[in-house]
């Protein structure tokens, strides 16, 4: 084969062993790498009886993309695959039912496992200690990682390369949070990039896997060498021209939208509650580009350069490492009403310490403050913290103790669907989440026929980079197939569409209708997965604030979305992606068709 290393590395934790697989053609031809090869060996590990996601049978793996490792521009991309610890059933097939779970990260570390020589790193078992995963091409060792134990992400980022002796290698580790359980853990890559989504680190941590370190020199051979030159000229050419679009990205990255999603009105604010934020302009992308970025910072081969880094002032002063982004900056701001830049900053500093989900985070601290403002708390609940709309150091005091699993942090580490559960007194009608999956930083109200349909029918819970139309999830399940960030997809058309660099690489030659088709088998297999946990249509169901909460002020104020008018919307849906109207299960035919079973 040509363009792929053909094989995987698997690392059994439990027998302290490694080996390889080798694998067929037929399967980088129907699920191309990353996600979508990520899913195909996923379905081969789980136990229709129940797989424990923080059990040894549940694998944990490291998929790059087809792309990634090749010098096409902004394709590092990394699909961490596993089953979700944090997610469940409305009618759980057994005791362990949950979703598929797949987190997407940039950074370095997908290029380098694909140097070492492998198209995916899978970890499966547990091991009786604190272990990493030396990989240098073909020298593999699990290595005793008793010592980095409890290390916050920015000490272990540089105490790890120290260990290995050699800048070279990169790594993908747990902060202290996920060592310790909290079930929104993330994967950390060079301190601040990271799989935040579906508790990939959670499952990490109940492995005992503080990281992974590999370094490699190998390259595969190309299908085609003229063809893929003259594609790597094309794109570097189209990147390299003077652009707005370019432009923006590196002016502001995703925090430019901090200032765009208010003014729409299409923000969560105020725990989902609104979708205008009064004190955006202390936070968005200028304030941040004039008091405190200094420096832009690209993954590997990207010309974009989205993230930032500088210094923060005053009572939260300090060197920041990964300056505020949309996510970040709207669930620990605009959501919690909290307009303090450099705090803001503090915070999500913090957060990646410990390495957990912002975007859960947020959704958590938003919902303990409601419940705390209505009195369905009080303040021993919270163990003393004082947990207002807009307060920085209770906010901060929180989060230490989620990250440590102290007190009431041992109950918000499980997630909003659990608090409420816990709470009670009505309060699961404003707890924000989809399968127990919290939803990411754009609001519904207004917006439901697009970012609605991303929530409730992404296979991992909700998740707004899924995409809003079949056609858009399709071609998103495709690029974390690939290893493209999605912010740069935009210039790959007409003469550098992916199917012709598919075909470079590894003579693939596909049509439009077998590209898109790909990703439609990819995202169905999921569908397919997650339907054998018991997730079925009742399970893709918007939280009940959307139906019931106006908001109060901006662009979208009194609209309130129509529960007969959504469920109208989600029966096109599921006609149209072949699935069963009333149970939402993919039909044995399209499954047929997309060679599944």
């Amino acid at each position: 084969m040509k363009g792929v290393n053909g094989k995987i590395l698997i690392a059994d934790l439990t027998a302290g062993t490694t080996h390889t697989r080798m694998l067929s053609e037929k399967d980088y031809k129907l699920y191309l790498g990353g996600r979508g090869l990520g899913m195909k060996l996923l379905s081969e590990y789980l136990d229709v009886h129940g797989t424990d996601p923080l059990g040894p049978e549940n694998p944990l793996m490291f998929m790059p993309g087809l792309m990634c490792g090749f010098p096409f521009p902004s394709s590092s991309r990394t699909c961490m695959v596993t089953k979700s610890p944090i997610t469940r059933p409305l009618s759980p097939a057994h005791r362990y039912a949950s979703t598929v779970s797949y987190s997407n990260m940039g950074g370095f570390i997908g290029p380098e496992i694909k140097f070492a020589g492998y198209d995916g790193i899978v970890v499966t078992g547990s091991s009786d200690k604190p272990v990493y995963l030396f990989v240098e091409n073909d020298r593999v060792e699990i290595r005793n990682a008793s010592k980095f134990s409890g290390m916050t992400s920015a000490i272990f980022d540089e105490a790890i390369i120290k260990e290995v002796g050699d800048r070279r290698f990169e790594s993908a580790y747990i902060g202290p949070g996920a060592e310790r359980g909290v079930l929104y853990g993330s994967v950390m890559n060079t301190g601040a990039r990271s799989a935040g989504r579906g508790g990939t680190g959670c499952v990490m941590g109940s492995k005992q896997l503080k990281a992974i370190v590999v370094r490699g020199s190998n390259k595969p051979e190309v299908a085609d060498p003229a063809m893929f030159s003259e594609l790597l000229k094309e794109a570097r050419l189209s990147f390299g021209a003077d652009s707005e679009s370019k432009t923006n990205w590196r002016y502001g990255g995703t925090a430019n939208a901090l200032q765009f999603s208010s003014d729409r009105g299409s923000q969560a604010v105020k725990n989902f509650s609104e979708g205008t934020f009064s004190g955006i302009e202390k936070i968005n992308a200028h304030a941040a580009r004039s008091r405190v970025w200094k420096r832009d910072m690209a993954c590997f081969t990207c010309h974009l350069a989205c993230k930032k880094s500088g210094f923060a002032k005053g009572a939260y002063g300090g060197v920041v490492n990964e300056g505020i982004e949309y996510e970040t900056g709207t669930m620990l701001g605009a959501n919690l009403l909290i307009d303090d830049l450099d705090g803001l900053h503090k915070m999500i500093e913090i957060a990646d310490d410990y390495g957990i989900d912002i975007i859960t985070l947020g959704n958590v601290l938003g919902f303990l403050m409601e419940c705390y403002e209505k009195k369905l708390i009080d303040i021993d609940f919270l163990d003393g913290i004082a947990l207002h709309w807009g307060s920085v150091n209770p906010c901060i005091e929180m989060i230490h103790k989620i990250g440590t699993m102290e007190g009431v942090g041992a109950e918000a580490a499980k997630g909003v669907r659990h608090l409420s559960e816990l709470i009670g007194k009505n309060s699961s009608e404003f707890a924000i989440h989809v399968k127990g999956h919290e939803l990411a930083a754009w609001n519904v109200q207004g917006y439901a026929k697009s970012i609605g349909i991303s929530y409730t029918t992404a296979n991992r819970g909700a998740c707004h980079m899924t995409g809003g139309d079949i056609g858009g999830q399709n071609l998103s399940t495709l690029r974390d197939s690939l290893g493209m960030c999605s912010f740069a997809a935009s210039w790959y058309r007409k003469e550098i569409h992916f199917k012709h660099i598919i075909k470079a690489i590894t003579g693939f030659d596909l049509t439009e209708e077998e590209f898109m088709e790909t990703g439609e088998r990819i995202f169905n297999l999921e569908r397919w997965l997650n339907s054998k946990e018991g997730f079925g249509r009742e399970d893709d169901c918007l939280p009940e604030r959307f139906f019931k909460d106006a908001y109060t002020e901006g662009p979208q104020k009194n609209v309130v979305l129509d529960r007969s008018e959504f469920s109208t919307i989600m029966d096109g849906y599921y006609t149209n992606r072949g699935w069963n109207l009333n149970t939402g299960v993919p039909e044995k035919a399209t499954l047929e068709r997309l060679k599944i079973i």
